[in-house]
C-alpha cells in the first residue's frame, strides 16, 4: 500500500460515532505544551507540598527534574495508596480469545501481515478456558481480541462476556474500539470496564506505526472510554505504550485525559496501565525508546500522586521483582497466570492454539502471587466489587 492510498489518520470512516467532546483538543493541548525544560528543582518541591496536584504540578513529577526526587515521590505514592486503598492488590488475569487483527501496526504482534497461529474459541472452548481460570481462584479477567469486526464481530464478543459472567464476578473488556450501541449492548451481556491503549497520544507519530485497518483512525480510538462510558460502563482505563515515542510527554497525554474525564464524569471509575513496549514475533523494525525501570517508577508514582483514587495496574509484562516493589508504592491490580496466547489455559502442557501478543516476563501463577502479596503484608483481593 503506497503512503498516498492511505486513509487520513484524522478522518472518521463511515458509520463511526463522532460525540460532542472536545476532550481531544484539551489533551492534545497538555501533550504539545509539555516541555522537559521548563520545570526546575522549584516545581518539583512545590509539587510535593501538595494535597491536591494541578496539571503544572503533574507535568513537574514527570519531568526530569524531579528524577532525584524519586525515593521522595515513591514515599508520598505510598502513603497516598494506603490511605485510599488500604493494603488491598486486586489479582485479575487476561482471556485472549481470539487472535484475528485486520489492522497494520508495526509493533504488535498480532498485526494483520504477521504470518502466526490465527485462532478463535468457540463457545465449548471458551467455556473450558473460563473454567479453568475460574478454577484457580481468580474472579476478575480482562477479554481481549485481535482488531477485526469481520471475524470477531460484536455478537460473538458480547456472547463470550455472556459466557464469562458465569465464572468470573468482574469482566474487563479490550477490544477495538465500538460505538456508543454497541458498548451499551456489552454493558448488558456483562461487561464492566472498558480499556484502550492510545499506544501513543503523538498523533504524528501514530500516523506512521498505524499503516492499514480502523486502528488507523486516531480521534474514533481516542473518544473510545468516552464512548463506553455514554453506553453505560462502569469504569475505563487509560495507557500509553511506554517506548513508542517521548515517554514523558506520553505519560502527560494519558494522565490527563484519564483526570479530564474524571471530572467530566465522576461517576465513572478509572485505571491506569503503564505498560513498557515488549519484543513481538517477527519484528525487528521497532526500537523502543528507553523507559528503565526508575522513570517507569516515576511516571507511576505521578499518576497516583495526581489521581489518588485511580487504580493502577502493572502487567505481567514487568519482572516479578519489579512487581512486588510497586505493589509496595502504588500499584493496586496485578495479573497472574498469564498467557498471552489464544486458548492457553486448555492445555495442560501449556501449549496455545493461537500465538501470543508479545512476551511475558512475570509468569508467577495465582496461587504463588497470592502468596507473595501475602508475604509482604499486604492483602490479596479476587474481587473488589459485590453484585447485590
Amino acid at each position: 500500500m503506497t503512503e498516498e492510498k492511505r486513509i487520513d489518520h484524522m478522518k472518521y470512516l463511515p458509520g463511526m460515532d463522532i460525540i460532542d467532546s472536545d476532550m481531544l483538543d484539551q489533551v492534545t493541548a497538555y501533550h504539545n505544551a509539555f516541555n522537559n525544560d521548563d520545570f526546575t528543582e522549584k516545581d518539583v518541591r512545590l509539587a510535593l507540598s501538595k494535597e491536591h496536584l494541578d496539571p503544572h504540578d503533574f507535568m513537574a513529577l514527570l519531568s526530569t527534574a524531579a528524577a532525584p526526587f524519586l525515593e521522595e515521590m515513591a514515599q508520598k505514592a505510598h502513603l497516598v495508596t494506603r490511605r485510599h486503598f488500604g493494603n488491598n492488590i486486586t489479582i485479575l488475569t487476561p482471556i485472549y480469545f481470539a487472535n484475528y487483527c485486520d489492522n497494520y501496526c508495526i509493533y504488535c504482534g498480532f498485526n494483520s501481515h504477521n504470518k502466526i497461529k490465527r485462532a478463535r474459541l468457540t463457545d465449548e472452548e471458551l467455556h473450558r478456558e473460563c473454567q479453568n481460570i475460574a478454577n484457580t481462584g481468580i474472579e476478575e479477567v480482562i477479554m481481549l481480541t485481535g482488531e477485526s469486526p469481520k471475524m470477531s464481530d460484536i455478537n460473538y464478543i458480547g456472547n463470550a462476556v455472556k459466557i464469562a459472567r458465569q465464572y468470573f464476578r468482574v469482566i474487563n473488556m479490550e477490544i477495538y474500539p465500538v460505538n456508543v450501541k454497541d458498548y451499551k449492548f456489552l454493558h448488558e451481556c456483562g461487561a464492566d470496564y472498558v480499556t484502550v491503549f492510545q499506544e501513543t497520544y503523538n498523533s504524528d507519530k501514530y500516523e506512521t506505526l498505524h499503516l492499514a485497518g480502523h486502528k488507523r483512525i486516531f480521534p474514533y480510538r481516542f473518544y473510545s472510554q468516552e464512548r463506553a462510558i455514554l453506553g453505560g460502563m462502569r469504569g475505563v482505563g487509560f495507557a500509553a505504550l511506554l517506548g513508542l515515542d517521548d515517554y514523558q510527554k506520553d505519560a502527560v497525554a494519558t494522565g490527563m485525559h484519564a483526570w479530564l474525564m474524571q471530572r467530566k464524569y465522576p461517576h465513572a471509575e478509572i485505571s491506569l496501565s503503564c505498560p513498557r513496549l515488549c519484543p513481538i514475533i517477527n519484528n525487528d523494525k521497532i526500537n523502543p525508546k528507553d523507559v528503565d525501570e526508575r522513570k517507569l517508577t516515576q511516571i507511576i508514582c505521578a499518576y497516583r500522586l495526581f489521581m489518588p483514587y485511580a487504580s493502577i495496574v502493572v502487567s505481567s509484562r514487568e519482572s516479578a521483582r519489579y512487581r512486588n516493589a510497586i505493589m509496595k508504592i502504588a500499584a493496586t491490580k496485578v495479573s497472574a497466570s498469564v498467557c498471552v496466547g489464544i486458548g492457553g489455559h486448555l492445555k495442560d502442557d501449556g501449549s496455545e492454539m493461537g500465538d501470543e501478543q508479545f512476551e511475558i516476563t512475570d509468569g508467577r501463577s495465582f496461587d504463588q502471587m497470592y502468596s507473595d502479596i501475602k508475604s509482604m503484608g499486604l492483602q490479596p483481593m479476587t474481587s473488589e466489587y459485590i453484585y447485590l
